[in-house]
């Protein structure tokens, strides 16, 4: 340090040393470093805004770092944030907007949820993600998601902002959504949305930074000059490894100089707008990751659509259902139509008004909400409403209207009606009755449509009074029944399949030898279960579950222990005390265990139309294949999990060969990559499997015939899986599966996040779809089955 002041004394005529003002000084180094420089007595300038302005222009790898940061920020947005959204409106949930918040970060931080290949160890936020509604709304980068429940009553506002770091550099998206907009809020979106696409328009290299702020509120004055006291006094900011490089603030007093190569946060919108009945406020604002270049300015973010149709989430989502509900999409789905949903066949069955009567009331029986209408009560199947909610002093009901196709041409659609009511009381319990009813109506309707999709199949053939049939009592099925008592029940082998049956008449579940592909028999070793499980060629229905796994089991001893930890012994007592009352409890729990694997394989062995295969747990293996680590083993045919939800069975017939990933030395595990012959199936994901396994993997997949390579990296294999269906004879005139031969390939860079450059928009629209549907199953994961 002495060295370094002596050389800014020596021979200078002036002693200005310049600093940058705003950093305070972290760490004892640079702590010691500022006293040195304060007791130097120089003079200080600040060259704050100079170095901003050196390093505005970004270079081509620092280019890229804002492109895959971006990139990362608008697949949230689009695969998590707006899937979140649509099914907490969809199926009217109370979510808040810290869980919102909570479960987006986590999409950040863990890029796959998102569906994008970016390694997760360069990915961070840059603030946590923001979701606000109610009328509650801060438009700074500052603001923070609160516990409140989010808003999606009619004419609520959502907005939303994810801002996602790669190496460091930042990258920002912001989208507002629009529930049942009224018209003011409407048209207020339309002209932010021509003001913002206004300011990224202005982006050209050799304007003033106020020129582009100018070119947003010349819109908003020519459109809607009321709203120019709304609009935000900055329309964002210089982007880079700062979120906020300050002397690029885009606002009407800033004349520095666009260039090529500058990136910005264009962050635009109305704050504090007043509603139509005035009685709460609202603000809308959107956001993108803008690159100047040397013609039209590259957006970023523009994957995420903002378009007013995209805005309205909750009219956009409803639309889909309808059209669905309405038989005019091109599925061919033979979906039930709200038209052939009736709730009175006769007039005469409808209750005829009285005096009492001359209120909104719930038909639970028949499915129907009566309204007093012009005196007269008018009955409406629940399925027709689309939506209802309790205002203050209001109740309010939107029906479910059809799209252009229409089954009565003629017919006359009531879109919206609302009621007063000075008993709030009586109003609340109205509307949650309609929702109550509604749900009920949409589960059972949920039901019958997977039932329309099931196989038909033989009938079971009982064993009647000529023999009886194999049993086994006391038994546990999964998936369980609906219901949150689950009752024991058995199942018994009749001639032709299995039937299992408990107490309770509705609970009955048959399983027909021919539906059942593989069958296993799984003792309880390490694990506290007795298993037999089915794995089926089609699906059945389990209660109002359809799955094509079907398992009955027994806890072979008691899964709660006493509070004092393990057995009848003290804490302290000596570890070495005999004990002979815990001595004969041990010893009855093995007898027990012994007596249920002996009763479940002696069931077995006599069904004789079936094989059972039993796991072979020396080879197996530890493994993520969901959520949880799980133990994973192989059997004669298939690869099996059957100890936990999700069950796992994969049939090694089926598949074509397998990749050990991320396979290098000194790293504690590998994943493995099981690609099967159907190309359109989605390669099987175990992950996190322990290094000490790999060996034992090796040889059991030489024993059974299955090649299979190894990999430094993750591969994209959907990519690759594309890349081959689209052109056969070239995958095979390459080498076909040779291109995975690591010693073929260590001189070639492995299809992995490295040099990665995000695509451009119109290049993504076809692998994001085909993310979207693989996806669309994961948004199930999260806290608290949200």
């Amino acid at each position: 340090m002495d060295a370094v002041l002596r050389a800014i004394r020596d021979g200078k005529e002036s002693q200005v040393v310049g600093h940058i003002a705003r950093e305070a000084p972290e760490g004892k180094l640079l702590e010691k470093w500022a006293a040195r420089l304060k007791n130097a007595e120089f003079q200080f300038v600040d060259i704050t805004a100079g170095l901003s302005d050196l390093f505005a222009a970004k270079d081509g790898t620092e280019i890229i770092n804002v492109k895959k940061a971006a990139y990362l920020a608008s697949s949230v947005m689009k695969n998590v944030v707006v899937p979140k959204l649509e099914k907490a409106i969809d199926e009217e949930r109370d979510v808040t907007h810290s869980l919102l918040m909570r479960l987006t970060e986590k999409a950040i931080l863990d890029p796959t949820k998102a569906g994008v290949k970016l390694k997760p160890e360069c990915v961070d936020i840059c603030y946590p993600p923001i979701f606000q509604s109610g009328g509650k709304f801060d438009l700074k980068p500052s603001a923070v998601s609160n516990d409140d429940l989010l808003a999606y009553d009619p004419g609520s506002i959502i907005i939303c902002g994810v801002g996602a770091r790669y190496n460091s550099y930042c990258s920002n998206i912001a989208r507002t959504y629009l529930v049942d907009a009224t018209n003011l809020q409407s048209k207020a979106y339309e002209v932010l949305l021509k003001a913002h696409e206004a300011a990224i328009n202005a982006m050209r290299p050799g304007r003033k930074l106020s020129s582009v702020y100018q070119a947003a509120l010349s819109v908003v004055e020519k459109e809607a000059p009321e709203l120019v006291d709304k609009l935000t006094k900055s329309a964002g900011t210089g982007i880079g490894l700062e979120f906020r490089e300050s002397g690029l603030n885009i606002n009407a007093r800033n004349d520095k100089v666009l260039r090529p190569q500058m990136a910005f946060n264009v962050s635009l919108g109305f704050q504090n707008m007043e509603c139509e009945s005035k009685k709460k406020t609202f603000s809308l604002f959107l956001a993108d990751t803008v690159i100047v270049k040397e013609e039209d300015p590259e957006i970023l973010t523009g994957k995420c659509s903002k378009l007013v149709t995209d805005a309205e989430l909750a009219r956009r989502k409803n639309e889909e259902t309808v059209r669905r509900l309405a038989g005019d999409g091109s599925s061919g789905s033979t979906a039930k139509t709200s038209a052939d949903s009736v709730a009175y066949k006769n007039v005469d069955d409808v209750p005829q008004p009285r005096d009492f009567m001359m209120m909104i009331q719930v038909d639970q029986k028949k499915e129907a909400v009566l309204l007093p209408i012009y005196g007269g009560i008018v009955p409406f199947h629940v399925s027709t409403i689309r939506r209802v909610s309790n205002q203050q002093d209001s109740i309010r009901i939107i029906f479910s209207v059809p799209g252009t196709t229409l089954k009565n041409q003629g017919a006359i659609y009531l879109k919206e009606v609302s009621f007063r009511s000075k008993d709030s009381k009586r109003s609340s319990e109205v509307v949650q009755a309609i929702k109550t009813l509604r749900r009920q109506v949409k589960a059972r309707e949920s039901e019958r449509m997977e039932r329309g999709t099931l196989v038909n199949q033989e009938k079971l053939q009982l064993a009647g009074n000529k023999f009886r049939p194999l049993r086994l009592s006391g038994l546990w099925i999964r998936p369980q029944f609906s219901g949150r008592k689950r009752v024991p029940g058995a199942l018994e082998a009749h001639a032709n399949g299995f039937r299992y049956s408990t107490t309770r008449p509705n609970e009955r579940v048959d399983v027909l030898f021919a539906n059942i592909k593989h069958a296993f028999l799984q003792p309880a070793e390490k694990e506290m279960l007795t298993i037999l499980h089915f794995h089926l060629h089609n699906h059945i229905m389990v209660g109002n579950k359809k799955t094509k796994d079907v398992q009955f089991c027994v806890e072979v001893m008691d899964a709660v222990r006493s509070l004092g930890g393990g057995g009848r012994r003290s804490s302290s007592s000596s570890a070495y005390e005999y004990d002979p009352d815990e001595i004969h409890e041990e010893q009855r729990e093995r007898d027990r265990k012994n007596k249920i694997n002996v009763d479940f394989n002696h069931f077995a062995t006599r069904v004789s139309a079936l094989e059972f295969e039993q796991p072979l747990r020396e080879l197996g293996f530890s493994g993520v294949t969901d959520k949880a680590r799980v133990f994973i083993v192989p059997t004669s045919s298939c690869l099996v999990m059957l100890t936990e939800a999700p069950f796992l069975v994969v049939s090694l017939s089926e598949v074509e060969i397998v990749n050990l990933e991320r396979v290098v030395f000194g790293n504690t595990s590998f994943d493995m990559a099981i690609v099967f012959k159907d190309f359109k199936k989605d390669v099987l994901k175990i992950n996190a499997i322990d290094t000490t396994s790999l060996e034992g993997i090796k040889k059991w997949l030489d024993a059974i015939d299955i090649k299979y390579y190894e990999s430094k990296a993750n591969l994209m294999w959907r990519t690759i899986l594309k890349r081959i269906t689209d052109d056969p004879q070239g995958f095979i005139d390459d080498g076909g599966w040779e291109f995975l031969n690591l010693e073929r390939s260590d001189s070639e860079p492995e299809e992995s996040d490295q040099g990665y450059e995000p695509p451009d928009a119109e290049d993504e629209s076809e692998s994001e779809d085909e993310d979207s549907e693989s996806e669309s199953e994961d948004q199930e994961e999260e806290e608290e089955d949200y």
